[in-house]
């Protein structure tokens, strides 16, 4: 037998003649084939329980003609999940006999398995495509929303008198609310505030074609009635039919409180006033639906100390989870109250808070701007906020005059809690943020008061949460001045504190006290401190460097940010 091996192993393969090459099989090789969705075929392969005999079909059927040219004579469909997913095409064996029932029953069980994988796999296909589109997507629409966000503007207006605030939220990534601040050759300055029906990319673009159309032709046409008129003929040529825009626009003369303004289809503006909230009514048509429109200009004054509200559907159109809206009238009570601009916006996304669900999803992008001329009195931050440290504890809105040589920038109060110097510091930095105080200036002026609220909490109320460390903030001539007051004011039995000497405190011939009012004298340019037998005030001055600086600008800014 190893012998025979051997032989067998040294014995050369013959060489193949040209003859035995020329019939040897050739592999079939089928086109791909395009099978129309209504050919018969389809429904054969989708119904069958294994391998199909195309040569026992009588069809009319194009792609069935053009498997049996190719050679094809058993068809194994692929199916999954009940879906017709491929096709396992067969020509003859290269043994040239037929496919046995045995083939047949291998060839299915082998579709089983591949069906499956082959479905996997268009599914990881299919995924990577929706992923790579979602990628692209919201890489657009980061883009859009820059450029959506260059639209809106950089600061609010810095007017004697006056507090402008803004605020703006879309319901999706980019949306179709706007507002812009244009200051006119004649020194007034106008308000816009407007909304595209509809949301996402396409409010967006007409979002944009309608700002820039307002904003081009508003120095030449003062007139807010005939600035739409104009900005409704040149949109209606252009904009989509199933759209249309609704705009305010509003003149303001700082210097006597008139305003002057025309609305195309907007909300109508609330105005809080000494005797109630009114609306500012005007009539006409939104932007974009038929040209010729006209629009009504009316005017009316706002006085010292009222304020007005302009605002978009996205709020008082806002609903619960039981499907209430929010309501006309609850907003007009939320502007009734006294409150500063900022306080009612900020009022006035509270109340949309409490009133939907925390989770619930915002239905329309929510805009808006308050006007506010301000008194001689200032309010007090009648909200506490939910920012500042735990504990602290602000009152509800008041009314103080100043005096005749101090204008009194804002008053209010925090609990003698442990770090509620915080939100003192934070509160004055806010009072004086447009008086021009350099910004280290600033900073000085925020650590003395922290350094001295600080104190009073501690010394002054005992840590008493009970009692108030009382704040007001004032404007000089030329100076701004803090008086932080606290219930200390009983005389001090002590002797009046040395400053404190570092070499003298080592050497223990000095009390550890006494840096913190060494601190606030060194942080500002006066330092004055009274009592009378009640109450305990400091009182921080601190001298103005500079013109007022306007908001959204820095020192040594050459643009607004």
């Amino acid at each position: 037998m190893r012998n025979t091996r051997r032989g067998l192993l040294r014995r050369r393969r013959p060489e193949l003649d040209a003859a035995t090459v020329a019939s040897a099989p050739v592999p079939l090789v089928v086109p791909d084939l395009d099978i129309a969705p209504n050919d018969p075929l389809l429904p054969v392969f989708q119904e069958a329980s294994g391998p199909v005999d195309i040569s026992a079909l009588d069809l009319d059927s194009p792609a069935l003609e053009q498997m049996r040219e190719a050679g094809v004579m058993l068809v194994v469909p692929l199916v999954a999940s009940g879906e017709l997913i491929g096709l396992l095409n067969l020509g003859p064996r290269l043994s040239e006999r037929g496919y046995s029932s045995d083939d047949r029953q291998l060839l299915g069980r082998l579709a089983g398995y591949a069906a499956p994988a082959m479905r996997v796999g268009q599914l990881v296909r299919e995924q990577q495509s929706q992923a790579r589109t979602r990628e692209r997507i919201d890489q657009e629409l980061k883009v859009a929303q820059l450029i959506q966000q260059q639209f809106l503007p950089k600061a609010v207006p810095d007017l004697p008198s006056w507090h402008v605030a803004a605020f703006y939220r879309p319901a999706r990534t980019i949306g179709g609310d706007f507002y812009d601040f244009i200051t006119l050759p004649d020194g007034r300055v106008m308000i816009v505030v407007g909304d595209v029906t509809d949301k996402g990319v396409p409010a967006a673009l007409v979002m944009a074609s309608t700002h820039a159309l307002l904003r081009s032709n508003a120095v030449r046409l003062l007139a807010p009635g005939q600035l739409l008129a104009t900005v409704n003929d040149l949109l209606c040529d252009d904009i989509p039919a199933h759209m249309f825009v609704t705009c305010l626009v509003l003149v303001l003369d700082p210097a006597t409180g008139n305003v002057v303004f025309a609305n195309a289809g907007h909300n109508l503006p609330y105005l809080r006033t000494s005797d109630g909230v009114i609306e500012l009514r005007a009539t006409g048509m939104p932007l974009g639906l038929m040209p010729g429109m006209k629009y009504d200009e009316n005017t009316a004054v706002l006085q010292p100390g009222e304020c007005l509200l302009l605002h978009s559907d996205g709020l008082a159109e806002a609903h619960n989870s039981d499907r209430e809206m929010f309501g006309f009238p609850r907003l007009a009570d939320i502007v009734s109250q006294p409150r500063s601009g900022e306080q009612l916006i900020d009022a006035c996304m509270a109340e949309l808070a409490d009133f939907t669900a925390a989770d619930a999803e915002q239905e329309d992008d929510i805009t808006l701007v308050t006007l506010e001329r301000l008194a001689s009195a200032v309010y007090a931050d009648a909200v506490p906020s939910d920012a500042g440290p735990a504990g602290s504890d602000l009152p509800t809105a008041s009314v103080t005059s100043a005096s005749a040589d101090e204008c009194l920038l804002g008053q209010f109060a925090v609990a003698s809690v442990a770090g509620n110097e915080r939100v003192a510091l934070e509160q004055v930095a806010d009072a004086v943020r447009d008086q021009g105080l350099s910004h280290d200036q600033l900073e000085r002026l925020k650590t003395a008061v922290a350094e001295a609220t600080m104190n009073a909490i501690e010394h002054g109320n005992a840590n008493r949460a009970e009692l108030d460390v009382d704040i007001k903030v004032f404007r000089l001539a030329d100076a701004v001045a803090v008086t932080i007051t606290d219930d200390g004011g009983a005389p001090s039995v002590d002797p009046p504190m040395a400053d404190p000497d570092l070499d003298k405190k080592l050497a223990g011939e000095q009390t550890p006290r006494g840096w913190g009012l060494f601190l606030i004298k060194h942080m500002v340019d006066a330092m004055d401190v009274s009592t009378d037998g009640a109450k305990h005030t400091v009182r921080l001055t601190i001298h103005v460097e500079s013109t007022p600086i306007p908001l959204g600008k820095e020192a040594g800014d050459d643009e607004q940010v």
